[in-house]
């Protein structure tokens, strides 16, 4: 990301993230919620936002399990990638969650939250 404003967004993002939450944006046009790493309003294309901090608890959407890691993943088992829905706000995330090994491991419905920032993983997840 060379734009610095992109860059002040990812690392507020990241803080919140680090703190167990999601940081999003409500549109102060619109009323629309997204999330603080999106730019402009989905619904009105306005630029101007108030910043939101929800609880980064929410149910598991779908996931994809990667039991033989792409290269540069070796540092771990087996991990999926989760969309889930934050449970006080209307807001679809994704994240890794290291540990899941078949779909038995994280039934569509589980809980999930946000429990931190890596650097090379993204936003990670924790079942709960």
């Amino acid at each position: 990301m060379n734009n610095p404003i992109s860059r002040g967004v990812r690392e507020k993002f990241i803080a919140s993230a680090q703190n167990f939450k999601i940081l999003a944006r409500k549109c102060d046009n619109c009323g629309t919620i997204i999330l603080e790493t999106i730019l402009y309003c989905e619904k009105c294309q306005g630029n101007k936002f108030t910043l939101i901090e929800y609880d980064g608890i929410g149910t598991v959407n779908t996931f994809t399990i990667h039991t033989v890691p792409p290269e540069g993943f070796e540092d771990v088992d087996s991990y999926a990638w989760v969309i889930f829905t934050l449970d006080n706000a209307p807001l679809r995330v994704s994240g890794f969650l290291p540990g899941i090994k078949q779909p038995a491991d994280l039934p569509i419905g589980s809980k999930v939250r946000v429990n931190g920032f890596d650097k090379k993983h993204g936003l990670l997840l924790k079942k709960i």
